[in-house]
């Protein structure tokens, strides 16, 4: 017994694509989060800064503006005032930076604010002020110019601590829910997908299951499934289901047909013998028993060697050699040699053979071809029970000579249709009056596709007789052996 190594546990599909998209899901909305956050965080400061800049601007001019009497009498110095309260520092200097008027919170410039600051082109900048008590603290610091006809007399001074300006508590609470929501959300949507794809695909491997065991009668609903691909894996797998058990069955019957074919003649052989060794006939009868015994001998043989022919040629045993023949010489040679082997029989179809106006010599191998077009004729003999004829007609196109072969007989069941190219398969009409194990026409396909062509039913119709088909290419350059001029 063979020690089969130990499988790695699988995974449902559910699970496995559920797990991974959450995964990836968690992943990207991680990377988007954080750059969600930072892009968040620096919109805010420029908006902030920007709301800084237009406050400086308009204390730059109200100073202008609402103090003009006072800017005159003075000579252009800044007058005092009382900045109205804002959630910011406000600094009023004059142009050395000494500060005449401020509202502050929190840190804060005592007397002057720095040069190096106020020279400095950049409108708003990020500074770091060190308190009276030796902590520092990062600040953004935005300057506008007061200008009084055309004469630059001092700055405003707006400043603000970075954590107020970077604040964003409130939009990052927002964003944290955005995203929960949405792997929640992404979540639920891939576990519903998931799960619908996932059931009908465990169907399926249900279903196998019960085939492996050798039950072929399965139940598969394929109605629900709107999604193509599954929907065609269920169906295709449900349609071979349902050809296995029918199989299955023609298995089991032919096996039994078969076994019934080979096991006649051994009786007959068997009894005729017996009677010839007890003495039971003598003379004449007796003869004619041996002849019977021979042909049943015949037979049997025949039976045997078309099993081993066919298993040979199956296993690719059995090879095609071709050669450029002409192709209407060749069906009226292999015509007229059925004609004499089937003469002496008590009735004779006629056989009309239309060739090609313009013959061609093709690559084919003869005693094949001529397997292929006497199975054929055989066949139509049977069809026809007595009466009609057979016509063969030869066609050209660009890549094929086609071979048609109709007959006039009973025709083929539409049941029976698409089965006939199964080996050992054998109709209604034949499975009680013609005896053979059901191998002809898939050796003939076999040979025929062997040459790269193919052999087909065209049409079949009950009391309208039936119409096939050889197919075979005019040019094919392997495995011949010879080429005749």
């Amino acid at each position: 017994m063979l020690n089969h190594p130990k499988s790695k546990q699988k995974t449902t599909l559910l699970r496995y694509w559920t797990t991974r998209y959450v995964i990836t899901l968690c992943v990207g909305l991680v990377i988007i989060g954080i750059i969600s956050a930072l892009w968040i965080r620096q919109s805010t400061i420029e908006h902030r800064l920007h709301t800084m800049t237009i406050i400086a601007e308009e204390w730059a001019n109200r100073i202008i503006h609402n103090d003009q009497d006072q800017l005159e009498t003075r000579g252009g110095e800044l007058p005092e005032f009382q900045p109205e309260r804002f959630n910011s520092n406000i600094y009023i200097t004059n142009l050395d930076g000494r500060i005449i008027q401020q509202r502050t919170i929190g840190f804060q410039f005592v007397r002057a604010i720095p040069q190096d600051i106020l020279q400095k082109d950049n409108e708003t900048q990020k500074i770091q002020l060190s308190g009276r008590r030796g902590e520092t603290e990062t600040l953004y610091l935005v300057k506008v110019p007061v200008i009084w006809e055309t004469i630059h007399i001092g700055w405003v001074v707006v400043t603000q601590p970075e954590r107020e300006v970077a604040a964003v508590d409130q939009e990052y609470h927002l964003l944290i829910v955005m995203l929960i929501s949405l792997a929640l959300l992404g979540w639920g949507v891939i576990y519903y997908i998931s799960r619908k794809l996932s059931d009908p695909i465990k169907s399926v491997a249900s279903a196998a299951k019960q085939i492996q065991a050798g039950e072929y009668t399965v139940k598969l609903n394929e109605n629900d499934i709107n999604e193509k691909e599954v929907y065609e894996l269920v169906h295709s797998f449900k349609d071979m289901a349902g050809r296995l058990d029918q199989l299955e069955a023609i298995r089991t019957e032919l096996l039994a047909g078969v076994t019934h074919e080979l096991k006649t003649p051994v009786t007959s052989i068997s009894g005729l013998l017996q009677a010839l060794k007890d003495e039971v006939v003598t003379g004449e009868e007796a003869a004619e028993f041996l002849d019977i015994s021979l042909k049943e001998t015949n037979r049997m043989q025949m039976m045997i060697r078309d099993l081993l022919e066919f298993n040979s040629f199956a296993s690719g045993q059995f090879p095609v050699k071709k050669e450029w023949e002409s192709i209407n010489h060749v069906v009226f040679d292999i015509v007229n040699q059925w004609n004499l082997t089937e003469g002496n029989n008590n009735w004779h179809p006629r056989v009309i053979v239309n060739p090609l106006e313009n013959d061609v010599s093709i690559p084919v191998d003869i005693l094949r071809l001529q397997q292929i077009i006497i199975n054929l004729l055989n066949n139509a003999k049977q069809a026809l029970e007595g009466e009609g004829e057979i016509t063969i007609s030869l066609n050209l196109n660009q890549d094929f000579v086609v071979i048609f072969v109709e007959d006039t007989g009973a025709g083929i069941p539409q049941s029976d249709q698409e089965m006939i190219f199964e080996r050992f398969y054998r109709g209604e009409n034949k499975k009680y009056k013609v005896r053979g194990l059901g191998l002809g026409l898939p050796f003939s396909k076999m040979l025929a596709k062997a040459h790269n062509g193919d052999l087909q039913l065209v049409e079949s119709k009950p009391h309208d007789g039936t119409t096939f088909k050889i197919e075979l290419p005019r040019n094919d350059s392997g495995n011949i052996v010879e080429k005749k001029g």
